[in-house]
């Protein structure tokens, strides 16, 4: 089998449509300065490569184990505080501990596995259905709290003066500094993506794949369901606490609106798009939407009618066309496997 087939997609047909794309960007009346989208595409990059990494774990738990978590982004909150207020110096009106970096990075980590351990361990033999609205009722929560708790997160007005370990040291400029920036947080993907996407192929995955399946038939074989099904659950917390402390590194700073609701729905609508269990298909439908997301960001700056909220609530309701698009006629994504899903094109 050549390379060419290896790949999730025809890359001809894709580097055909990129350069459409990009004459179509560039006669547009919404194209930015090569140097400005250069410093706006890397800042995409970087939130890419976060949320990809939360997705390398809901994609274990979903698209290979059949886990309806609908909470990612509490395990992205919990890391992201817990590094923030570990390790920020003099925050205003905020806990802040001044610790070094790494110690916030491990406990952010720890800290998620600790909360995806006590929730799969409660939840995880319900039904999707009531796992689903357990797990999102429960990023609710936490985003509630962060909100509340105002002397110790922030509240809206955010955690700051947290160092930023990535950046700084750089001194190079802004741009230098972010394309460092993709730099590490891209090798650390591809190294998640790695151990993942072995666990994924190893005959562990396959045990995954038949809980999936018929979790009674794969109890029936003499496998502990339950165990695994709490270990990608813990997998899957523990990464996303990891990318919540990155961002918050990142930013020098946390802020409730890091967390909202909305990564949650990228996620899943990325993954959804990319088809499932496709450990390479669901990053590139996250690129697919982010994409959108980056090449329609200009557009209220041409429609001045429309006031910003506005126009957010359209590109959410553009994203949602988009996915009942996919589902309608291509339910297991575009590089899914129809008949491992169990859906009908």
């Amino acid at each position: 089998m050549s390379a060419i087939d290896d790949l999730p997609f025809d890359a001809v047909q894709a580097g055909v449509v990129l350069v459409i794309v990009a004459l179509v960007y560039l006669f547009s009346p919404f194209y930015v300065s090569p140097a400005g989208f250069t410093f706006i595409f890397l800042e995409v990059g970087v939130l890419f490569l976060l949320y990809a990494l939360i997705l390398i774990g809901l994609n274990l738990q979903f698209g290979h184990t059949g886990l309806v978590n609908f909470g990612p982004v509490a395990f992205f909150a919990v890391g992201g505080y817990t590094a923030a207020m570990l390790t920020a110096v003099d925050p205003f009106k905020a806990v802040g501990l001044a610790l070094p970096w790494p110690v916030g990075l491990v406990a952010a980590v720890l800290v998620a596995v600790a909360l995806g351990a006590l929730l799969g361990f409660s939840t995880l033999r319900l039904r999707d259905d009531f796992l689903a609205i357990v797990t999102l009722a429960v990023a609710e929560i936490i985003h509630g709290l962060i909100i509340t708790f105002r002397d110790v997160t922030g509240g809206s007005v955010g955690l700051g003066n947290v160092p930023r370990p990535i950046a700084a040291p750089v001194g190079g400029g802004g741009g230098a500094e972010l394309f460092a920036t993709v730099l590490v947080l891209g090798a650390l993907c591809v190294l998640a993506y790695g151990v993942f996407h072995r666990l994924s192929t190893a005959p562990y995955g396959r045990v995954l794949r038949a809980i999936r399946a018929d979790e009674q038939v794969a109890a029936t074989l003499g496998k502990r369901v339950f165990r695994y099904k709490l270990v990608v659950f813990v997998y899957g917390a523990a990464i996303a606490g990891l990318a919540g402390a990155l961002l918050v590194f990142y930013n020098g700073a946390a802020s409730a609106g890091f967390f909202t609701i909305d990564v949650t729905v990228i996620v899943w609508v990325g993954m959804l798009i990319g088809g499932a269990g496709n450990d390479r298909g669901v990053l590139a439908g996250l690129a697919i939407i982010m994409g959108f997301q980056l090449t329609t960001r200009f557009l209220n700056d041409v429609l001045p009618f429309i006031t910003q909220d506005q126009f957010a609530s359209v590109r959410l309701m553009l994203v949602g066309l988009l996915l009942m698009l996919i589902i309608k006629y291509r339910p297991e994504g575009l590089w899914g496997n129809a008949r491992e899903l169990g859906v009908e094109s």
